[in-house]
């Protein structure tokens, strides 16, 4: 089948490039990559000319517009290529017997709940990113509710992390510049591993060289546990200096702060927390829990490893 992923240069993206090059997924399959250079994603007749032209099977949507202060003042583009370019592709796959795989994020809450959100909760996006990304939800759902020929999935994740720019990078370059630093200690989540979250949708959407069949719907997709950014901060420090990195900061020079002391231009959510049980219902009913190696790998061990392998680099 012709597997087409968007978003090839994004964490995510290259993510997918990692995880389809294993023979299990290229066999039998014609797999293509495409970034902003192949695909303006604020262009809707490009996406369409490229669904049209290469057909694809399922569509793996890994692209996003995240820069999440800047959509404050580029509402348009945030919304063209997080809300419109997926309606493009939902509206494709809808009548083309296609699997679409999107992401989403834990910014479609408020974030005022006590205790993880589940796929049921109401959204109340307080962000202008957060309400791009839910009006991208809405727009694939609608394409897919009345007779649909295809299949979705949306996979909501937080506070995601692997080749590119990230908070665990940025604390890292600061812990070699600065002597001390202050890290928020009120805002909580699950720091996702691109690789993991890459693995799961693979795992998730393909079933040699035809798609898996899966219940359509919103899944959230993060690693067991929760922390602030506080905690991720600490164990990111101390691991690096466990890997014998060259660090100016030890966790005990890093302070807590309350998020109101450092005011940013889009609120944040104060609680990211994302219950997974039903991600885990659908594995189970598809036998592929035990075919997912790190699925019961904690965050902060994911964290660990990824650390790691940075000092190696």
């Amino acid at each position: 089948m012709n597997i087409l992923v968007f978003g090839k240069d994004g964490q995510l993206g290259k993510a997918f490039q990692e995880q389809l090059q294993h023979s299990s997924f290229q066999m039998g399959n014609m797999i293509r990559f495409v970034g902003r250079n192949e695909c303006d994603l604020s262009d809707t007749s490009q996406i369409t000319n490229l669904l049209n032209t290469f057909q694809p099977r399922l569509l793996i949507n890994a692209a996003a517009y995240t820069a999440v202060d800047k959509a404050e003042t580029e509402s348009d583009l945030a919304f063209a290529i997080n809300a419109t370019a997926p309606e493009v592709m939902a509206q494709y796959a809808a009548s083309h017997e296609a699997t679409l795989l999107h992401f989403s994020t834990d910014y479609v809450f408020d974030g005022f709940k006590q205790g993880s959100y589940t796929e049921l909760d109401r959204t109340n996006p307080l962000s202008v990113y957060g309400k791009s990304k839910e009006a991208g939800e809405r727009a694939i759902q609608h394409a897919f509710f009345d007779d649909s020929q295809g299949q979705y999935a949306i996979l909501r994740t937080s506070w995601v992390y692997g080749d590119g720019g990230n908070f665990i990078r940025t604390i890292l370059q600061l812990a070699k510049e600065r002597t001390s630093l202050q890290v928020i200690d009120d805002q909580y989540g699950v720091p996702t591993s691109a690789t993991w979250l890459a693995e799961v949708g693979c795992y998730l959407t393909i079933d040699g060289e035809k798609p898996k069949q899966f219940t359509s719907g919103v899944y959230h997709a993060v690693p067991l546990g929760e922390t602030n950014w506080y905690g991720l901060a600490s164990l990111v420090v101390q691991s690096a200096l466990d890997a014998c990195q060259q660090l100016q900061v030890s966790p005990t020079a890093i302070s807590p702060i309350p998020a109101s002391g450092y005011p940013l231009p889009a609120p944040r959510p104060m609680n990211s927390c994302l219950s997974t049980n039903k991600l885990q219902i659908e594995l189970e009913r598809l036998g592929l829990v035990s075919k997912l190696p790190h699925w019961n790998t904690p965050w902060d061990e994911q964290v660990t490893a990824y650390v790691k392998q940075l000092s190696k680099n």
